[in-house]
């Protein structure tokens, strides 16, 4: 008998980082491994499951910042460059290890790897891995949801019609490119604060995610805990985190990603062979750096690694992956004897950057478990939320509290001593480009590009991850550097227009560099 439903939620979000102006840049490197280690292989699995008959669901959102670098021409074809350059590496390697039966096997894994990831990126899809993601969801496999525009913090602007802004740039970004609007938005960080749902049912959003304590401490408390949805007064839907599942794949110490068995992330033939032999793959400053050939397993917490072996690691997931299944079974089967008039929903949400790039074998770990779960039991079943709201469509009526993700999980993360500079800045270009849009309405030409790309830097500048790395301490030049450059772009804009000496030659350098959201329109701060 089926007692409870499970929710896997993947988040795919990376920062808008494209520059042009630089023939290659470290920065984008966070685009063309996510794509080689974790959307493909994402992509792999899902069409086996096709193929082989297995039905599913999964829930996954694509951030507009993300679904703009992946349909971008230039850096569709700096992938390729890249993935060309690993795969001359990878045969170079085999060349290397001929003697070493430890790493050989390996070396040719990685070869295979990356021809597949070259093949089902420009053969098999055409560059367009949207497009790709996009045969599942009119497949009814997958349930494609947004984001905010540029993943900004949400609970820290202030201002309602920058929120406003943020989320109907991204669910206009959504249907162009995905030929539907999307019912279900990821809040950036998980951020949410009393009325944001006023906005989300304005934009036709059904539901979004909130961390536990934002259900925990709603008013009222709700009945079923996280484990059955609770519609605000504007009938959104907000769905709570699961602890336990996340527990298990997400914790340092008990998840499943640390066993020994598993790949090593942080040793990579970037930094073990001889410099002079790599050094043809670094960039031009000649910095060591990884770059995706990984032959060592966790092994353990000491500098000592033992080689890694395929086939353990494969048991070993397969094997996480039914203690997963295991433990979803016994949860739902408690709480569906406590609830009684209802079952229970599991909502399992985890960065999509996990499975392939810090997690090498989560992609075939989500496999195996998907698998199991349409094969081997009949306790749970994989549902997307709003799949879930035809089924279940009355729910407790309840307000979540103010929460966010991240330590302490009150915004704390990205209001800090390291970042609490920008705000002042972002809250001070926001109502500005308010004021712009209401001082221009129905502009055209010069004018209009003007407008269109001062939102754009507003846009940019509020992305939640700057202030994310400035708190964490990694890449955090970059992330200053690319605030400052944003809200100082949107500064002379906004003295330009107002000035009327908007600058053609300039404007038509920062559109071509800073080119997010093509279609975005100005107005939508009016």
């Amino acid at each position: 008998m089926e007692k409870g439903y499970l929710a896997l939620v993947l988040h795919s979000h990376l920062p808008y980082v494209r520059h042009p102006e630089h023939e290659e840049f470290l920065e984008e490197d966070w685009l063309y491994e996510a794509i080689t280690e974790t959307y493909i292989p994402l992509i792999n699995v899902f069409d086996g499951l096709v193929q082989d008959g297995v039905d599913f669901r999964i829930t996954m959102s694509l951030t507009p910042t993300l679904i703009s670098m992946l349909t971008d021409p230039l850096l569709q074809e700096r992938y390729l460059r890249r993935i060309s350059r690993l795969i001359e590496l990878a045969e170079k390697e085999i060349h290397r290890t001929r003697d070493q039966p430890d790493f050989n096997p390996l070396a040719h894994m990685y070869r295979d790897m990356f021809k597949n990831a070259r093949y089902v990126f420009e053969e098999k899809y055409g560059r367009n891995l949207v497009g790709a993601f996009r045969k599942f969801l009119e497949l009814g496999k997958l349930e494609i949801i947004t984001c905010a525009g540029t993943h900004g913090f949400l609970p820290l602007m202030q201002n309602r019609n920058a929120v406003r802004a943020q989320i109907m740039t991204a669910v206009r970004h959504h249907e162009k490119h995905l030929g539907r609007p999307p019912r279900g938005i990821w809040l950036p960080e998980c951020g949410y604060y009393d009325g944001l749902d006023e906005i989300l049912k304005e934009a036709g959003i059904r539901y979004y995610f909130t961390d536990s304590h934002g259900i925990f401490h709603a008013s009222p408390r709700p009945k079923y805990g996280v484990y059955a949805p609770i519609y605000s007064k504007t009938g959104v839907a907000a769905f709570g985190r699961d602890l336990e599942s996340s527990k298990q794949v997400w914790s340092s110490i008990e998840g499943y990603p640390g066993d020994a068995n598993y790949r090593d992330f942080y040793r990579d033939v970037g930094f073990d062979v001889d410099y002079d032999y790599i050094r043809p793959y670094l960039r031009a400053d000649g910095k060591r750096v990884n770059i995706g050939i990984k032959y060592h397993k966790i092994t353990g917490d000491t500098d000592h690694k033992d080689p890694y072996i395929r086939q353990w690691a494969l048991e070993k997931a397969a094997e996480h992956a039914g203690n997963f299944l295991f433990n979803r079974e016994k949860q739902a089967e408690w709480l569906f004897d406590l609830f009684k008039d209802r079952k229970p929903i599991i909502v399992a949400p985890y960065d999509a950057e996990l499975l392939g790039h810090w997690w090498f074998e989560g992609p075939e770990w989500l496999n195996f478990l998907i698998r199991k779960t349409a094969l081997d039991q009949k306790t749970v079943r994989l549902v997307t939320p709003l799949e879930y709201l035809h089924e279940n469509p009355r729910c407790q009526v309840s307000t979540p509290s103010m929460s966010s993700w991240g330590y302490k999980g009150h915004a704390e993360v990205w209001l800090d001593q390291p970042n609490d500079w920008i705000y002042r800045h972002l809250h001070k270009a926001a109502d500005r480009m308010i004021e712009l849009a209401r001082s221009f309405p129905g502009a055209s030409g010069l004018l209009r590009r003007a407008l269109n790309q001062a939102a754009r830097e507003l846009l940019l500048a509020q992305s939640s991850d700057w202030a994310f790395i400035m708190k964490t301490g990694s890449h955090v030049e970059y992330a200053v550097r690319m605030t400052k450059e944003y809200i100082l772009d949107f500064t002379r804009l906004y003295d330009d227009i107002k000035g009327n000496r908007i600058d053609e030659g300039w404007l038509g350098d920062i559109e071509y560099r800073h080119n997010v959201f093509p279609d975005v329109d100005y107005s939508v701060y009016a």
